[in-house]
């Protein structure tokens, strides 16, 4: 073990504050818990111009060093040369790459063979969706690899992407650490309201617009009758997307689309006060939306898949077809001892698997070894009881 301060380089996101996704929040919350705790942090950000002027650029947020990387190109091209060019910069740089995400894997031997220690976490199983065609199913693949065998660690969010991630790599080299999230006891009803919802009195989906998430069954199941409750779904719809305008035509006067909402009081509003969350996700590991709503206490309806049942645990509500999800609905909407049960049962899950503390202490605790750190506190020695339960 070594005295110098251990220092942590984050990559593989937009960058921080957050805005754009789970990956991005993770981010920011263990970038400022380790900097709370004496670390070094710093986080490449994505900054898309029309002419690059300063490749690189540092600036400190709350004690953060945020690096940004210019990049011209936008869409995957963007990302693929924002990859790049963050594993440039960081092979020069002292400390631990954290590695968030395997889709710009390519870059990791550069990273490797210039004697970065490298911990990538595997996100999901990318290659499996069926949004992508062959191409983009074989490039997530190949990156898969290379991810798996450039890095000294690897980090599953769920026991099965762990057993996944160990048909490419010996176990010895996966930890499994899942997402985290904070209690939600209470949120204002006025977001609510607001958008002509009643508390307890509408189901609320929060995911991306896409087949895997199962939201035109979700859709097509509620809208066959009439309800007395409303379906908010939220996410972006495009008219110009077949599956999008297929949902819209499915609908019921009883299903609002509010688009895309960021906002993360409206959010916390609109989980808080729902009847039940529904999660269609039928692919990936620990879902982070999935995570929140088991923190706002919400009873959940969720697709029947061994990712799901083991984040929302056995007390929830399931279902695998059209036929399930209306039993499951019919429940929600009538059982009020079961909904009752459910919620409680919500926020026993989240405080037992996926609290924020115990999360960042394993992942503190995983750095501290690879970047062959002094132990900083009894409470990183104690953290691989996270990974252990999971």
């Amino acid at each position: 073990m070594t005295s110098r301060r251990p220092s942590l380089l984050i990559l593989g996101t937009r960058g921080i504050p957050a805005s754009h996704g789970g990956f991005e929040t993770f981010a920011e919350r263990l970038a400022l818990f380790l900097v709370e705790r004496g670390w070094n942090v710093g986080v490449y950000c994505q900054s898309e111009v029309w002419e690059v002027r300063n490749r690189f650029a540092s600036r400190m947020w709350r004690g953060i060093e945020l690096i940004d990387v210019e990049v011209t190109s936008t869409g995957p091209a963007g990302t693929l040369e924002f990859d790049a060019y963050c594993a440039r910069h960081a092979a020069k740089r002292d400390g631990v790459c954290l590695v968030l995400g395997y889709n710009g894997a390519i870059v990791l031997p550069y990273l490797r063979l210039r004697g970065a220690k490298l911990i990538t976490n595997m996100d999901g199983i990318e290659w499996r969706r069926a949004k992508w065609g062959w191409a983009v199913r074989a490039w997530f693949w190949m990156n898969e690899w290379i991810a798996a065998w450039s890095s000294q660690r690897l980090v599953a969010d769920h026991p099965a992407i762990a057993d996944h991630v160990a048909t490419r790599r010996p176990r010895p080299a996966i930890v499994t650490i899942p997402y985290g999230g904070d209690p939600v006891y209470e949120a204002p009803t006025e977001p609510v309201t607001a958008m002509g919802l009643e508390p307890d009195r509408y189901l609320v989906s929060i995911a991306r617009i896409e087949p895997d998430n199962s939201i035109l069954d979700i859709v097509r199941t509620f809208s066959r009758r009439h309800r007395g409750v409303r379906l908010v779904v939220l996410g972006r719809l495009d008219e110009g997307n077949t599956y999008h305008r297929a949902i819209r035509a499915a609908a019921s006067e009883e299903v609002l689309f509010p688009g895309a909402i960021y906002d993360a009081a409206t959010l916390r509003a609109l989980r808080f006060h729902a009847r039940a969350y529904l999660h269609g996700h039928t692919v990936g590991g620990t879902n982070p939306s999935l995570v929140e709503a088991l923190w706002a206490g919400n009873a959940v309806i969720a697709h029947r898949n061994v990712y799901n049942a083991w984040t929302a645990g056995p007390e929830q509500f399931f279902f695998s077809d059209r036929t399930s999800l209306e039993t499951a609905l019919t429940a929600v909407l009538t059982d009020e001892i079961a909904v009752t049960r459910a919620r409680a049962a919500a926020r026993r899950q989240a405080a037992e698997r996926f609290e924020w503390t115990d999360v960042l202490l394993a992942y503190e605790s995983e750095l501290v070894a690879l970047g062959g750190y002094e132990t900083r506190s009894s409470e990183v020695a104690r953290a691989g009881t996270v990974t252990e339960a999971a």
